[in-house]
């Protein structure tokens, strides 16, 4: 029996491949036609919904990846946007379980519109910043792009979903023959969307002939802080490190205080840094020392919007550390323990959604960031690739493998009556 089910498997897992070879039911998929909404309809309560729900996400996330050593820095922005377009071919528990980790909780239609809106007057921001001096300038470029096998069969709805809303072509290209082209391909599309900051997000080995599609995000920011430091004013400057220890590093300081939001609680004290143009803002939240992982511990959206809610001006004289690193995370185990379990599963994965069949599920999700803050400013990039795999084609209908003891009858239809009976637990 177990024999003849793994050959049905095989057999499956080969035709399915013979199909995206040879063209899907018969005929080519062609990307989306439809050009994106520019004036999406999603009115400033579901806006506000949807930026409160990614906020969360953001700091759920925060408290899955603290427990690793090290500086951490990521995109939550990013990487909710890639999963968004993910999503979007989501269906049944698989969808649910996206959802209730994503904190999405717009009706399906209303939440791409939202995440359209929102998406698009980011993308205002440079322009609304217009009066910065070139030498200063504001940046913030937000793409989306879709990497498909050629052949495989797609669902225009789809398509034209992510089009429409996310900015997001699908560009074709032969994973199943040629994986290492492709992964080149998307990883230039990354390096280019990001200044070449994020160079090789996905490394050799992970696309592979069973992958079937890539989602990927591209973010990247550069900007100038209102009140520059003096370069004259940065000295090597002792720096505490949790253990205990003190290092010797790089801190920016100026020696006239500035009017920055500040406010200070019971163990930490905060402080936002406006950047050029008045449009975006760093906020800084320093824990007093020895309450560095007690107040991490605790940090959700709510207290971060109690905090926020507190800054008011003040009269700050400032010094703080120049610093520059890069993160890269597999967020698949991550997102598996916060709740999203069957999206990885290839046997429970139901993005039927994408290509009318079962068949595809999250094979991996790749997130790397960078970030600089110096005397300047900030400049920080980041990208996300979701990666779909094709899993075996199940056969319809329950599968039924009888591989330990069972009972038995032998019953007359019409009547009922049991002829015989038994059980069998050792069929030597």
């Amino acid at each position: 029996m177990k024999k003849h089910l793994h050959m049905f498997f095989a057999l499956a897992v080969a035709a399915s491949l013979l199909l995206s070879a040879c063209g899907p039911r018969g005929g080519e998929v062609a990307a989306s036609n439809l050009q994106r909404v520019t004036d999406p309809d999603a009115a400033p309560a579901e806006l506000y919904e949807l930026v409160a729900g990614d906020n969360a996400f953001a700091f759920d996330l925060y408290q899955a990846v603290r427990t690793s050593d090290g500086n951490l820095f990521y995109s939550p922005y990013s990487i909710s946007l890639a999963l968004a377009m993910t999503y979007a071919g989501a269906r049944g528990e698989t969808a649910s379980q996206m959802a209730d980790v994503l904190h999405y909780s717009l009706p399906n239609d209303r939440l791409h519109s939202a995440f359209n809106t929102l998406d698009l007057d980011l993308a205002r921001r440079p322009e609304q910043a217009a009066d910065v001096d070139k030498d200063q300038r504001f940046e913030l470029n937000i793409v989306n792009s879709l990497w498909g096998q050629t052949g495989w069969p797609f669902l225009p709805e789809y398509l034209d979903l992510l089009a429409l809303n996310y900015g997001a072509g699908m560009r074709l290209v032969d994973f199943q023959n040629a994986p290492e082209s492709a992964r080149r391909q998307i990883n230039e599309w990354v390096s280019d969307k990001t200044n070449k900051r994020i160079k090789d997000i996905i490394p050799p080995g992970v696309l592979d002939p069973s992958t079937r599609l890539a989602l990927a995000n591209a973010i990247y920011f550069k900007a100038t802080w209102e009140y520059e430091f003096d370069p004259n004013e940065t000295s090597d400057e002792p720096f505490h490190l949790l253990d205990g220890e003190t290092v010797s590093v790089p801190m920016m300081g100026m020696e006239t205080g500035r009017n920055f939001a500040y406010a200070s609680g019971n163990g930490w004290q905060a402080v936002a840094l406006p950047y050029k143009g008045g449009l975006t803002e760093m906020v800084i939240i320093v824990p007093d020392a020895g309450n560095f992982e007690a107040f991490e511990s605790t940090l959700t959206a709510d207290r971060y919007d109690e905090i926020f809610s507190a800054l008011e001006p003040k009269k700050v004289i400032l010094s703080m550390p120049k610093f520059t690193f890069e993160t890269r995370y597999g967020l698949s185990d991550t997102l598996i323990q916060m709740g999203m379990q069957d999206a990885f599963d290839p046997s429970l994965a139901d993005f039927s959604g994408m290509d009318g069949q079962r068949i595809l599920f999250i094979g991996d999700a790749l997130h790397e960031a960078f970030v600089a803050v110096d005397e300047k400013g900030t400049e920080a990039a980041a990208a996300t690739v979701v990666i779909m795999g094709m899993g075996a084609m199940m056969p319809e209908g329950i599968v039924l493998t009888i591989d330990r003891p069972l009972l038995f009858f032998i019953r007359d239809v019409p009547t009922g009556t049991i002829l015989f009976m038994g059980r069998v637990v050792d069929p030597r």
